[in-house]
C-alpha cells in the first residue's frame, strides 16, 4: 500500500503518521524547504497524550521522485491548488485518482482542469491538528472524511479506516463541499481575528452568535442552488465541530500566526461571491472576509 500526500502542513503531517503508522508506505510532495528537511531527518512526528513519536515517510520536493501513484492526497491550502494541480500531473497514474481535502470551494474544479474530471474525488474531513513545528504535528479532534462516491476509490477508504479515520462514503458531492464550506466560515475566520482555539467560540458568547450568523448564511446561500446539506442544523453542526476540536488552533488561525497567506477568498468570499449569483445577502460573511483580509495589509 502506497499513497502520495501533497502538502507539509498540518492536516498533511497529520496523514501521513496515521498512515504511516498503519503500514502505508507514505509519500510526501512539498515545497516548504524547513518542512522537507525535517521529514527527510526525522520523518514526522506526531505528538499525542504526552508522547512523541516518529513515523518513516518518504519527502521530496520533486515530482520524478512521485511518479505512478493510483492514490493522492490533497492537503494543501485552496490558493496552492492550480501549482499543486500541475506537479501532480508529474505523479498521478493515468488511472490513478486524487482526493482533494481541501477547504474552499473551486479545488476540485483546479485539479480536474489539469488532470481531468476522471481523476479528481472530492472529499471533505472535520479532523483538527496543528502544526508544532516543521514535519510535528499535534492532533486537533476527531472527525470525520467523508469522500465522494467515485469508481476510482479502489481500497483508499479501507487504507484510511485502518490508519484509524472514520469514513464515510456518499453520492452527493455538492453537499460534502458545502456542508464543510458552512463550518469553515462559522470556525475559522473567527479563531484568526480573536487568535483564539476552536472550543474557545463556544465560551463567548458574542462569538457564539457571530458563528452562528455565518453558518446560517452559508446554509441559505446553498440552499438557495438547490444544495441539501447533509446536517439539518447548520448552527449546531458548526458548535459540535467545535467542541469536538476544542483545543485545535484552526488552519486559518495558524496561517495567521505564521504571516502565511489564508484561504479566507475560498471560504467567506466564495460565500459572499455565490449569495450575490443568488441574492442571498451575506453581511457577516462579508464583513469577516474583509476583516482577515486587512489583516494581511
Amino acid at each position: 500500500m502506497r499513497v502520495l500526500i501533497t502538502g507539509t502542513g498540518a492536516l498533511a503531517c497529520l496523514f501521513a503518521a496515521r498512515l504511516s503508522a498503519a503500514g502505508v508506505r507514505v509519500t510526501m510532495l512539498g515545497t516548504w524547504p524547513e518542512g522537507l528537511a525535517a521529514l527527510q531527518t526525522h520523518g514526522v512526528r506526531l505528538v499525542e497524550g504526552g508522547q512523541e513519536r516518529a513515523y518513516p515517510v518518504r519527502a521530496t520536493g520533486t515530482t520524478a521522485d512521485c511518479a505512478g501513484h493510483t492514490h493522492a492526497l490533497v492537503l494543501v491550502k485552496s490558493w496552492q491548488t492550480a501549482g499543486v494541480a500541475r506537479r501532480l500531473g508529474k505523479c498521478l497514474a493515468a488511472d490513478g485518482l486524487a482526493v482533494t481535502l481541501q477547504n474552499g470551494l473551486g479545488n476540485r474544479e483546479a485539479l480536474a482542469a489539469r488532470l481531468g474530471e476522471e481523476r479528481v474525488a472530492l472529499g471533505v474531513t472535520t479532523t483538527g491538528a496543528t502544526l508544532l513545528g516543521p514535519g510535528r504535528v499535534r492532533p486537533g479532534g476527531a472527525g470525520v472524511i467523508s469522500l465522494e462516491d467515485h469508481p476510482r476509490l479502489g481500497t483508499l477508504p479501507d487504507i484510511l479506516r485502518r490508519a484509524g479515520f472514520e469514513v464515510e462514503i456518499t453520492a452527493n458531492a455538492d453537499s460534502l463541499v458545502w456542508g464543510k464550506l458552512v463550518i469553515n466560515a462559522a470556525i475559522n475566520p473567527l479563531t484568526a481575528l480573536l487568535r483564539v482555539p476552536n472550543g474557545e467560540l463556544l465560551e463567548r458568547p458574542a462569538a457564539r452568535t457571530l458563528m452562528a450568523a455565518l453558518a446560517e448564511e452559508a446554509a441559505n446561500v446553498a440552499a438557495a442552488q438547490g444544495i441539501l446539506l447533509d446536517f439539518p442544523d447548520p448552527v449546531a453542526a458548526a458548535e459540535q465541530v467545535a467542541r469536538r476540536t476544542a483545543s485545535n488552533h484552526s488552519s486559518m488561525f495558524q496561517d495567521v500566526l505564521r504571516g502565511a497567506p489564508t484561504e479566507i477568498d475560498a471560504i467567506c468570499g466564495a460565500i459572499v461571491r455565490a449569495g450575490k449569483a443568488t441574492g442571498i445577502p451575506t453581511p457577516v460573511n462579508r464583513v469577516l472576509w474583509q476583516l482577515v483580509r486587512a489583516m494581511a495589509g
